[in-house]
């Protein structure tokens, strides 16, 4: 569904952050992007979702294919109706509209006549967002932003979603709900999905594939079984080392010149 074919992105014509990177996402799937900060996780989003330009920041090099189509350099707009959409990292609702408005603002591309129901859709996925729905979304607590972020998403009955780090600022029990909701909503719906983590343990144990990033490139890829246990992972992105402990930052901080893959 989504090639993602040997791109280069450059800030204000001067500042390099990806270099070369390619990633494939099957149609219905859910497929990790992993790595640390800084790694241009975010920036590969932006890529696909054509929200570069806002930032002064632009593909000069290879393409991002959607469903066989060019789409880089296209409005964030025609992306949206195409069928890709966006949950950014953040939550990023909109703080002085109610719930149900929110979840409106997710609708505007639609012609259809079918947004009626989906507000039941939505609230049948995240229960605890449909008390609250004439609520302003400034006063829900961050685990139930993250519930109306993802629901707004769904209103645009997206073909792909791209979501970015869900699990930040929550706690491990809400993380492990809302990672529920959304591997019920990719068997569910059908809806492809491109996620952003740096909790690697969560986005693994719901993703069929997995990409890890570090400076700007993709330096592993696998299913997520075989990177699940790779030693490097392990022990880098899950905390363990070979004897089964947790490694100290002692241990680990100079990790980047010791990783395998890239020595």
């Amino acid at each position: 569904m989504l090639q993602v074919n040997n791109i280069e992105v450059i800030y204000s014509d001067v500042i390099l952050v990806l270099k070369g990177l390619s990633l494939v996402v099957p149609k219905g799937q859910i497929v990790a992007l992993l790595g640390s900060n800084g790694a241009g996780k975010s920036t590969t989003l932006k890529a696909i979702s054509g929200l570069l330009k806002s930032e002064e920041g632009e593909v000069t090099d290879g393409e991002v294919l959607f469903e066989g189509e060019k789409i880089n350099g296209k409005d964030p707009e025609e992306i949206v109706r195409r069928g890709i959409f966006q949950v950014m990292e953040g939550r990023r609702v909109f703080e002085d509209l109610t719930v149900e408005e929110n979840l409106r603002c997710g609708a505007h591309t639609r012609k259809d006549n079918g947004v009626r129901e989906d507000y039941d859709r939505v609230y049948g996925y995240f229960p605890p967002i449909r008390d609250r729905r004439k609520v302003l979304a400034g006063y829900l607590s961050g685990g139930e932003q993250q519930m109306l972020a993802i629901g707004r998403a769904l209103m645009a009955r997206p073909k792909l979603m791209l979501l970015d780090e869900p699990s930040l600022g929550l706690s491990p029990l809400l993380v492990r709900e809302i990672f529920g909701i959304i591997r019920e909503i990719n068997e569910k719906e059908k809806t492809t999905i491109l996620l952003v983590e740096q909790n690697a343990h969560v986005a693994l144990s719901i993703s069929s594939y997995g990409y890890i990033m570090e400076n700007g490139k993709v330096v592993l890829d696998g299913e997520t079984q075989v990177l699940a246990s790779n030693e490097d992972v392990k022990e880098f992105y899950l905390g363990m080392t070979e004897l089964g402990t947790r490694k100290s930052y002692r241990d680990t901080k100079h990790y980047r010149r010791r990783k395998r893959w890239l020595s």
